[in-house]
């Protein structure tokens, strides 16, 4: 969340010249910069920038001068994907450029805009206790600010020690993809502290066993969404200027009364596969919005985003899309219908099943499903909204979850199955989630938008 952090103001006084930080990252606003991690007694900070680039910084902390600095020339702009962080300080190196280092993904980064190397042996300890802050600047700064807008897992101070990435992650021996390691057998030094954000009710735990427990600001909340799976949410970088993203990328406002806007999802479907999603209608107007449903996925945001980004899916002719709206009409490939079902207003809360083995759609209101819809009946398509043929060409590519917007008045809260409606937690989960939380029952046979159900099912 974007006005959430962790801190807590160490009394343990060290004076070292070796520290390590660790921690897994997913970034939902690439238009701005966001504080990692800041240590006021290390005078170290750690950002990632709204040109993308990642910076970290060890400056005096009397001064202000800055005495060891990275900044890549790489730009990680992903908002889909977890990055893992580690930078290590060691300055008791004689070789200068072995001092400071950065890696992203366990790969060390050696490209960098800015370079600063510490000079040898410098210690970085001013002889009294500070804030360690995750996810904003420190509270000596004047308060906090600079708060970092996306997702963070298990975040890892090591005071006393410059370790490498593989202490925090390591390689899958199938997929060669990067991934979390439990970190063991680290002495973690006296201000260490590791932060897996694993209990809702108390996310500063520490469980490094130090007891450095930090305390919880804003208001942060806990997702499924980890490094291991990945969690669709709405896509930042083909979300058009008159939508804004909130909440973690899972909340869309209008924010001009002149155009349309629209955004869409990070993950697709692929052409297989049964999938199923939430959305709450928070704010609605008179004209038909927001409009909720699918576009093609190949025909999503080259064709809206290169014109200014008005409007919304399904501008081109054959292709497969549907977009309910709050007066119960559809609108089909750019065309609105006659009124065919039940309105929906604002607080309602619209499920959406798309069967992609069968070429089906449904959609429920408030756990009504619509034209007595049933999105198990398979084969049969027994109520479908829209129905198309599986191996038609419209359908290659399969389908990305579109919302369009219109007017500051019109707000959409996506629970792809993290249980959450922007900041308000679903009220009674229903069954059939597999790990996921919606509010209401999942139709047999369908799953969330997430990795591992894509890699599963899709």
């Amino acid at each position: 969340m974007a006005n959430s952090y962790v801190e807590r103001n160490m009394t343990g006084d060290t004076a070292s010249t070796k520290m390590t930080f660790s921690c897994w990252l997913k970034k939902s606003n690439p238009s701005t910069d966001g504080r990692v991690f800041g240590a006021q007694a290390l005078a170290c900070h750690a950002y990632w920038l709204s040109s993308g680039e990642l910076r970290v910084d060890f400056s005096q902390k009397d001064s202000g001068s800055t005495v060891a600095a990275l900044k890549t020339n790489k730009k990680f702009r992903d908002v889909n994907a977890w990055y893992h962080i580690v930078f290590a300080l060691d300055t008791t190196l004689a070789t200068a450029d072995d001092r400071i280092k950065l890696w992203v993904n366990g790969v060390q980064e050696t490209s960098f805009a800015v370079r600063t190397n510490a000079s040898q042996n410098v210690t970085f300890a001013y002889g009294q206790s500070g804030y360690y802050t995750v996810g904003a600047r420190t509270s000596n700064q004047g308060g906090a600010g600079h708060y970092f807008d996306g997702y963070i897992a298990h975040a890892a101070y090591v005071d006393g020690a410059a370790l490498t990435p593989t202490s925090f992650g390591q390689t899958d021996a199938t997929s060669g993809i990067w991934k979390f390691k439990n970190p063991t057998g680290i002495t973690w030094g006296t201000n260490g502290f590791h932060l897996k954000f694993e209990n809702s009710g108390a996310m500063g735990t520490d469980s490094s066993g130090n007891s450095n427990t930090f305390t919880v600001n804003g208001n942060l909340k806990q997702a499924l969404d980890t490094p291991s799976n990945v969690y669709s949410t709405l896509n930042a970088l083909a979300t058009s200027s008159y939508s804004s993203l909130t909440q973690g990328n899972n909340t869309v406002k209008g924010n001009t009364n002149t155009n349309d806007g629209e955004t869409y999802s990070t993950l697709g479907t692929g052409n297989k596969g049964k999938w199923y999603w939430e959305i709450k209608a928070t704010g609605t107007n008179g004209n038909g919005n927001p409009k909720l449903g699918f576009v093609q996925s190949n025909r999503t945001s080259v064709m809206r985003l290169q014109n200014g980004g008005s409007g919304y899916g399904g501008a081109e002719n054959g292709s497969l899309d549907i977009m309910t709206r709050p007066d119960g009409k559809v609108t089909e490939n750019g065309s609105t219908s006659s009124v065919l079902y039940n309105s929906f207003s604002a607080g309602n809360i619209l499920s959406y099943a798309l069967d992609c083995d069968n070429g089906a759609f449904y959609y429920a209101i408030n756990g009504t499903w619509q034209n007595s819809g049933n999105p198990a009946s398979g084969a049969s398509r027994t109520g479908a909204i829209k129905t198309w043929t599986p191996t038609d060409e419209k359908a290659s590519g399969g389908q990305h979850v579109c919302i369009g917007s219109y007017e500051n008045s019109t707000q959409a809260d996506c629970n792809f199955g993290n249980g959450f409606f922007g900041t308000t937690a679903i009220t009674s989960a229903g069954s059939n989630g597999n790990g996921s939380l919606f509010e209401y029952d999942v139709p047999s046979g369908y799953y969330a938008l997430n990795t591992k159900n894509l890699n599963t099912y899709g």
